[in-house]
């Protein structure tokens, strides 16, 4: 089982990238997906989520600013995040939660670097 997250990157203040999580041995059709970052020295926190049933939740600082969205059939949870600012700057992380509340799964990581 596996969870990959990718695009990340360098990106200017005001940028926008698209984060993708792809699964494999995993339907996540299954599981509820969360977005997680983590910056330098701070706590791990959560960013936004979407429920097996599609409910969505975002963090306030994301709230207007970013899209959560998957697709169970190919197997892949996106957060779109526009307007990057320095503060952003994280390894974000994609976990996959079960019916139970548990962490199953979680992918290593992808950097996002917002500088000029």
């Amino acid at each position: 089982v596996q969870l990959v997250e990718s695009g990340g990157g360098l990106v200017q203040p005001g940028g926008s990238l698209r984060l993708s999580c792809a699964a494999s041995g995993l339907s996540i059709s299954s599981y509820d997906m969360d977005w997680y970052r983590q910056a330098p020295g701070l706590q791990r926190e959560l960013v936004a989520s979407i429920t097996s049933g599609g409910t969505i939740y975002y963090v306030n600082f994301l709230k207007g600013r970013s899209t959560i969205s998957r697709d169970n059939a190919k197997n892949t949870v996106d957060l779109q995040i526009n307007s990057l600012q320095p503060e952003d700057t994280a390894v974000y992380y994609c976990y996959a939660k079960s019916y139970y509340g548990t962490y199953d799964y979680r992918g290593r990581g992808t950097q996002v670097t917002v500088s000029s």
